[in-house]
């Protein structure tokens, strides 16, 4: 059979079958899903050296060494060390120059007896592709969506298996490797919101692609990486966290979107709601704005975005989240404390186009009623008038006829903050603006970006700037 058409039991029966690969299952959490594969499919002492599940905390603790928590990123780095080094440590001595070790772990947490509990786990696999060789690393953040924890834990061992199979026989093309993860799943059953590369094998992957396919792929509604270029996984940065985002299309980012979120910042940190909190500022990229040129993502064009806004040391977001209201969703569901959005005029005037919201029974007041339930409030950066001169604020935006009376409901109750705190001199500014000044050699953009944006503009070539003589 040939890599498509191979269904769990056959890719577990395949690597069981194969003698170059031999180590550890060690499973915390929602039982020995992923080993049960491998003993069911038969043969599998050609793969399975150890098996062990450390349920108990304290029998965890003693093994892989204490942690303020069980489902983390650093109990699985752990778990896949030790494991790792154990399979080296005893076996490397008589079967080392003929073998390729590994070390699978998963920490997960599936759906209590009594419910309501956040159903997700970590899952890697630390593994040598030859005899001999230095490891490279796979983890991946996974949310068991089903309702029942059998299904979550038989969702569960169909991920284990496909993440080892990509280890083994796809690690080559990590493109291919990612799209395999859900085989014999669907998006509804499974939600992959992180996936780290690392190692030998993976010394040219860049983890943001990889995040960014994540998306582009519906294994997760958003991905998240920091200034470092560090894959986050959202849960974990957003919780307990006051969330402060701004959308943009960042081609590239300017003045005005350093000023637009720190403008907002001033006032979103003054809301007595977020005082003494800690405060996540976010530059947030919708799918829709990556594939504004075509078909496909320009994933240089992606990635020399990403580097400019990691310049301006900014925490990232990829999202599939054209409609604002699923965007603050999302958030909600991450994070009790307060969140805010950030955008210019003419944004809040489309968000007042009712085209918009036809696919909701309630239409626009639906999508406003989901937008505004938690307190969530829009900064809104005013617009300024090329010809004129006038600013469009929110004290004097326009919308529809038929619409006025909501939005001065929705001004009165303050939904909205108007960004009275600006610099007038960065107004005239637009993205637009600057790649044609970069396109034509006009050297007077470099004025109009953060100075860290413009070196790198320039050292790396972005958006066709020409290096100098």
């Amino acid at each position: 059979m040939n890599d498509e058409s191979l269904d769990t039991h056959h890719k577990a029966l395949k690597i069981n079958l194969d003698p170059r690969w031999y180590g550890t299952m060690a499973e915390i959490g929602a039982g020995q899903e992923v080993v049960r594969w491998f003993f069911r499919v038969g043969a599998a002492a050609g793969t399975v050296a150890k098996s062990i599940s450390a349920y108990d905390m304290m029998v965890s603790d003693a093994i892989y060494g204490s942690g303020d928590r069980y489902v983390s990123r650093s109990r699985l780095q752990a778990m896949l060390d030790l494991e790792f080094k154990l399979n080296i440590d005893r076996l490397g001595d008589k079967r080392g120059d003929h073998t390729a070790f590994f070390a699978f772990a998963d920490t997960v947490v599936a759906r209590s007896f009594k419910g309501g509990n956040e159903c997700h786990g970590w899952m890697g696999i630390k593994f040598q592709s030859r005899p001999r060789d230095e490891p490279s690393q796979i983890l991946i953040h996974v949310r068991m969506l089903d309702t029942e924890a059998s299904l979550q834990q038989e969702a569960l061992g169909v991920v284990g298996v496909n993440l080892l199979y990509g280890a083994f026989f796809l690690h080559h093309e990590p493109d291919q490797l990612v799209e395999s993860l859900l085989d014999q799943l669907t998006t509804g059953r499974i939600e992959i919101d992180v996936i780290e590369f690392k190692g030998i094998e993976f010394r040219s992957v860049d983890n943001r692609l990889i995040s960014l396919q994540l998306v582009q792929l519906g294994l997760s509604g958003a991905a998240m990486f920091g200034a470092n270029h560090e894959v986050l996984q959202p849960s974990e940065a957003l919780y307990k966290k006051a969330v402060l985002v701004e959308r943009g299309s960042f081609r590239p980012p300017t003045h005005v979107n350093l000023d637009m979120l720190q403008s907002a910042l001033e006032k979103f940190s003054s809301d007595p709601a977020v005082q003494g909190k800690e405060v996540l500022p976010i530059f947030e990229l919708t799918m829709r704005n990556l594939l504004a040129g075509g078909a496909q993502v320009d994933r240089r064009d992606f990635l020399a975005r990403a580097d400019l806004l990691a310049a301006c040391g900014i925490t990232v977001m990829i999202s599939d989240y054209f409609e604002y209201y699923r965007l603050a969703a999302y958030l909600a569901w991450r994070t009790k404390e307060r969140i805010g959005i950030v955008m210019g005029a003419p944004s809040l005037i489309e968000l007042f186009q009712e085209r918009y919201y036809t696919q909701l029974p309630g239409g626009i007041l639906e999508s406003f009623g989901r937008l505004f339930k938690n307190d969530l409030k829009l900064y809104v950066y005013p617009l300024k008038d090329g010809e004129t001169g006038a600013l469009t604020t929110v004290e004097n935006l326009e919308v529809a006829p038929e619409l006025r009376k909501l939005y001065g409901y929705l001004a009165d109750r303050g939904s909205f903050v108007s960004l009275d705190n600006f610099k007038p001199e960065y107004l005239s500014i637009f993205s637009r603006d600057v790649l044609k000044k970069i396109a034509t050699g006009d050297e007077e953009w470099e004025e109009m970006v953060p100075e860290g944006v413009a070196d790198l503009i320039k050292r790396r070539g972005f958006f066709g700037c020409r290096a100098r003589a």
